[in-house]
């Protein structure tokens, strides 16, 4: 039987090819170092010259400091044989740790991990010239509802809906300005943000926005809500999820887009908003899988001036609307979004439309409603 211990290569740690390198080029400089030196000729002569002079009598034996000096080179001697028994490993094990700090525990240094993919985007102040970059392809969980998503880096909610700074356009005067961009503020974030709204209820503040005078709107939102079907439909307007069926992630709902004025087609301030809204959700039966659904939205409204027009004051009247959505069934027309997942089949009617990206705000939207029911390429 062999007494050579066995080697367990799990045991043994692996280390750099670079660390190993660096240890070996240490090691040899330690060894040149520590090496005994042969005297040079000068230190020969003078050395037998002083041995010649002691066996004289001239010189006192005291010169050769014997005893201390083999005292004082054992001691440096002990040392040096400590030092290199802890140096050359510590050495090796600070590269390591330099090269690969998340071998250490914790956090020793009180750094910070890599936001540089995270950080948030610059507000979008005008129209996108191509899609967002391709994200890594993580997959959504419930504690990153947004991972491998472009909207990880967009703005949290309303946070996402920031106003352009009110002039005074075409004879009207900036503070009237200033209320049409809030209005429709109030509008975007109550019919896509507001949580009751998301959770299927009846979207009272959104309402509320809108100009009961403006002929027929309110009777087809209303007619929409209660009896919805394909030529009824509230998501034309509002962004809603049945929950028997699904429920949000968090509470926090992706924004990105822009806002616009200028003077409108009936004199009144006419506001344009773009936005695209992204919501992660899952199954309301327990299920832990995540998807999302992106929802994008233009809007056109004006605030009238209630002297020229029959209108409701501080109301606004809907003059355009158009909705893009990606990651939904299709053929399905109960008022609600219908969220698909990875790991079942794919529900309602078959896809007729294209395979679109739905984070690309650089694609211009169709007619209201004529677009077919597609694809997603990402979600």
């Amino acid at each position: 039987m062999s007494d050579k211990p066995s080697e367990d290569p799990s045991s043994t740690p692996e280390f750099p090819d670079e660390v190993w390198e660096q240890f070996a080029r240490d090691t040899e400089r330690d060894i040149r170092g520590s090496a005994p030196k042969e005297p040079s000729a000068r230190a020969r002569l003078v050395t037998e010259r002083l041995r010649q002079q002691e066996a004289r009598g001239e010189v006192p034996e005291s010169w050769r400091a014997g005893p201390p000096l083999q005292g004082v080179k054992g001691r440096t001697g002990r040392r040096r044989r400590l030092w290199g028994l802890i140096g050359v490993p510590l050495a090796v094990v600070v590269a390591v740790v330099a090269m690969k700090p998340s071998l250490l525990p914790g956090d020793p240094f009180g750094s910070e991990p890599d936001s540089t993919a995270a950080s948030p985007l610059p507000l979008e102040t005008a129209a996108p010239t191509a899609p967002p970059g391709s994200a890594d392809p993580e997959t959504p969980t419930l504690d990153e509802p947004f991972a491998g998503s472009p909207a990880l880096r967009w703005a949290d909610g309303a946070s996402g809906i920031v106003l352009p700074k009110a002039t005074a356009v075409g004879g009207i005067p900036e503070d009237r300005v200033e209320k049409a961009l809030q209005l429709t503020r109030t509008l975007l974030v109550e019919a896509n943000l507001d949580p009751k709204t998301v959770r299927g209820e009846r979207p009272e503040a959104a309402l509320a926005v809108l100009d009961p005078k403006q002929p027929k709107l309110l009777d087809d939102l209303n007619r929409s809500l209660r009896t919805p079907d394909e030529d009824n439909d509230p998501l034309s307007m509002f962004s809603r999820f049945d929950p028997a069926d699904v429920r949000l992630v968090g509470d926090v709902i992706k924004t990105r887009g822009r806002m616009t004025f200028k003077k409108g087609d009936q004199g009144g301030v006419g506001v344009r908003a773009d936005y695209t809204f992204v919501y992660p959700v899952v199954r309301a039966d327990g299920s832990v899988e995540v998807t999302r659904t992106i929802v994008r939205r233009v809007l056109e409204v004006e605030l009238l001036d209630p002297a020229r027009y029959v209108t409701t004051p501080d109301r606004l009247v809907v003059v355009h609307r158009d909705r893009d959505v990606g990651n939904t069934a299709c053929g399905i027309h109960d008022g609600y979004l219908h969220p698909e997942f990875p790991s079942a089949g794919p529900s309602g009617s078959p896809a007729t439309g294209p395979t679109t990206d739905p984070y690309d705000r650089s694609r211009p939207l169709g007619a209201d409603g004529s677009q077919p029911c597609g694809t997603v390429s990402r979600t």
